[in-house]
């Protein structure tokens, strides 16, 4: 039961500091990234918790789509 809430904790720390990090960054690229991050732990930290069809929701579309569809736009309306 210890190693389960270490990594408990561990995925909620990563999902923290990468939701924070997807505000501040100064960089679209980068907050888009971040927000990948956050999506995957995210849907580890379901998986744990016994609720994978909300991980496999949570990476599927928040990972996958969304991810994509911000990058493509980032690429698509960069200003030099």
């Amino acid at each position: 039961m210890l190693l389960e809430d270490l990594a408990h904790l561990v995925l909620l720390a990563l999902a923290i500091v990468m939701g924070v990090l997807t505000v501040e960054a100064e960089e679209l690229l980068y907050a888009a990234m971040s927000f990948l991050g956050m999506c995957v732990a995210l849907g580890i930290l379901y998986w744990l918790l016994h609720a994978p069809y909300v991980a496999v929701f949570q990476l599927a579309i928040y990972a996958g789509a969304l991810v994509v569809l911000f990058v493509s736009v980032i690429m698509l309306t960069r200003r030099e």
